[in-house]
């Protein structure tokens, strides 16, 4: 398996997330309900974005720079975060609402952005090998943030 089968693979659970949060932040009656749930979407994309990071952005990061995408994607990972902060601190419901809403607009963008630039790239420019080992260390991670 290679880097970029395991991070789609992640981004596949993702996208059913956001579906689920779309449909049910408006469907919320406290702030509290969606406090909670941003806390749940910030903690599993930072374990993802911590990752792919680590182990695709980085060794792609020269490449994202000459293309003009380098700083993008950064910010956007600050982006995201920043919008599921406010969220769980929120004054009241309809402003933790928008901006968990927000936060969801964001990474679907941001995630399209991945699969249309970043993956492809290191499918061009990573040879199999070296996405293999990557793979093995995105497992080993896992195995260990499991126990």
């Amino acid at each position: 398996m290679k880097i970029t089968e395991a991070l789609l693979a992640e981004h596949v659970v993702f996208h059913n997330l956001f579906d689920h949060v779309e449909r049910t932040a408006p469907k919320l009656k406290t702030g509290a309900e969606v406090k909670a749930l941003a806390g749940l979407v910030e903690s599993l994309l930072h374990a993802h974005s911590d990752v792919e990071e680590e182990l695709l952005i980085e060794p792609l990061d020269h490449c994202l720079e000459q293309l003009g995408h380098r700083e993008a994607f950064h910010q956007e990972h600050g982006e995201i975060a920043a919008n599921l902060k406010k969220a769980q601190t929120a004054r009241n419901l309809k402003q933790a609402r928008a901006c968990l809403l927000a936060a969801m607009a964001s990474s679907r963008e941001h995630f399209d952005k991945e699969e249309r630039i970043v993956f492809p790239l290191a499918e061009k420019l990573l040879n199999s090998r070296t996405q293999a080992d990557l793979w093995n260390t995105w497992k080993e991670q896992r195995n260990r943030a499991m126990r």
